[in-house]
């Protein structure tokens, strides 16, 4: 066995256990790393079938990116694990099912054929040497040039809809102002505030003051 199916056979197993402990740890901090671990092993499963480009973008744009974003969020949030389990085994049964019916689909329709990717002309083929990288270029600025730029679009349009989002004045939310921050006073924050017992006590006190006058 050469060592190239060594590393094959030890990242595709550690990428295997991985996602299995993704959907069987408990702890959702836990998953998000196990999952973490799944797409780097995978992207070294890509480069070593030479496809490098697949891999550095999977590292750069899921594990450096994505999944970095969503441990903070799920560290954030503190997400109470008991209430997700509850009705795991009664739903399984309708999970499997729906899973299989995913698999199903996607079989019944994966395919060159499926896609019409015969209505678009195919690129010229790649100089001699050239890495995938320059032939993914090729054809996907070419061949699929409208889907590119479709995708490209979408994703426009969904960055400015989320930064609208974020950015809309919602009625009975508090909002910090750093400018009336800066410019607070201690009179304008700090007050005084007499209590009852309080009053009682310095009027006993005032009252022994002068009693003491009094009598002198």
């Amino acid at each position: 066995m050469s060592l190239y199916q060594i590393l094959f056979y030890v990242f595709a197993s550690v990428a295997v256990i991985a996602a299995a402990r993704v959907v069987t740890v408990r702890h959702p901090v836990h998953a998000a790393l196990y999952l973490v671990l799944t797409f780097f092993s995978t992207a070294l499963i890509w480069v070593l079938m030479e496809a490098e480009f697949l891999g550095i973008v999977l590292l750069l744009v899921y594990v450096g990116a994505v999944m970095v974003l969503f441990l903070f969020v799920v560290m954030m949030l503190d997400v109470n694990i008991a209430p997700l389990r509850e009705g795991f085994i009664r739903n399984l049964p309708v999970g499997v099912f729906v899973l299989l019916v995913m698999i199903i689909e996607l079989a019944l329709i994966l395919g060159p054929a499926s896609f019409g990717l015969e209505l678009y002309p195919s690129p010229d083929p790649a100089p001699a040497g050239a890495g995938n990288t320059l032939a993914i270029g090729q054809v996907l600025y070419t061949r699929f040039v409208y889907p590119f730029e479709i995708a490209a679009f979408i994703l426009l349009v969904a960055i400015v809809a989320a930064i609208a989002l974020a950015h809309r004045r919602r009625p009975g939310v508090h909002y910090q102002n750093i400018d009336a921050q800066v410019r607070v006073r201690a009179e304008d924050r700090v007050r005084m505030a007499e209590l009852d017992g309080d009053k009682t006590r310095r009027g006993d006190i005032e009252g022994q003051a002068n009693k003491g006058k009094d009598e002198s």
